[in-house]
């Protein structure tokens, strides 16, 4: 029987096709296992289950001797040290599927409480200053009419651009390949470069994955080409934008304001990036629905059953021999 360490608590309705099959060890008295803990037991596991936040190193895969899965709780793999997998012939995969609504429906909820600045009247209603109630003071910017730009219209992106369609928006987009033709026509949607996506977009969402070539992909010069009515939305992964040139931008009004899923050195959140009132920030909660996280365990679960039986389709990441 294949022994599956699991580094986060997860709920056990998620794991059932792995019950009588798999020998499951998980924490049951906190919420996850430390790193320590971890490498102690790894050396009795063919599979690992790490999560976004757990990065999965040489060191995790040299412990682990009887690695033959890495089974990735999240579409992102940036965790997870997938060249040295690969020599060392452990599979790894990920869950795009049950990840994909949840993400672009948060992603456009972002964009529309950043336009329209919901949560800014929000907490500003609830302290003392209060907020005013003139007609044209503090207000927001619309949506309708408006051109959305994403960066990396994959699976999330051309999710979060149907939201946007139905919404009266306009998709541009910037992203590796250009897209087919019958894609772009199910979003009206027009590929451009990506300076030029920076400079038309009005609101521009960050969707691309994280690789060494995308770190800090959006900075001071990015952004300093942005619209000084830009909204900038980010969803994918906090290393891709240079946090202080962003928290720069907001505070001196290069670009209107920013909503943020994601960042630099999470759980670490900059400083500055608290002072300012131009700025959403969500705790890395893409994804974290009820409905959502269960379907993110069966998907990873199937992952685990599909690799070794066939009975499911596996998302690969990498090809190992």
């Amino acid at each position: 029987m294949k022994k599956v360490l699991i580094a986060y608590r997860l709920k056990p309705e998620g794991l059932r096709v792995l019950e009588g099959k798999y020998a499951v060890t998980l924490p049951t008295e906190k919420s996850s296992f430390s790193r320590e803990e971890v490498l102690a037991m790894i050396p009795d596991f063919e599979v690992l289950v790490p999560n976004f936040s757990f990065y999965t190193d040489q060191e995790i895969m040299e412990h682990g001797s009887k690695l033959e899965l890495i089974s990735n709780w999240g579409v992102g793999f940036n965790n997870i040290d997938v060249d040295y997998a690969t020599q060392k012939g452990i599979a790894v995969t990920n869950i795009p599927d049950s990840t994909r609504e949840p993400t672009a429906e948060f992603a456009f909820g972002l964009l529309l409480a950043a336009g329209r600045r919901i949560s800014y009247y929000d907490r500003k209603l609830r302290s003392p200053e209060g907020v005013s109630w003139g007609i044209y003071a503090e207000a927001g910017l619309s949506i309708y009419g408006k051109t959305l730009g994403i960066i990396g219209m994959g699976r999330i992106g051309q999710s979060l651009a149907r939201r946007a369609v139905a919404s009266g928006m306009e998709i541009i987009y910037h992203n590796r390949n250009r897209l087919s033709r019958e894609i772009e026509k199910n979003y009206n949607a027009t590929y451009v470069s990506l300076d030029n996506l920076l400079s038309t977009a009005d609101y521009v969402s960050l969707n691309a994955p994280s690789t060494k070539d995308t770190r800090h992909m959006i900075g001071e010069r990015e952004l300093d080409i942005m619209k000084p009515t830009a909204v900038f939305i980010n969803t994918a992964r906090g290393e891709m934008v240079d946090e202080r040139a962003l928290a720069d931008a907001l505070r001196n009004n290069k670009i209107w304001a920013a909503a943020l899923d994601v960042f630099e050195n999470e759980p670490h959140i900059l400083p500055e990036l608290l002072t300012l009132d131009n700025v959403i920030l969500a705790p890395h909660a893409g994804t974290k629905t009820v409905e959502a996280r269960l379907n993110m365990s069966i998907e990873m679960a199937r992952n685990i059953v599909g690799f070794y039986e066939g009975t499911f389709p596996v998302s690969r990441v990498n090809e190992t021999t």
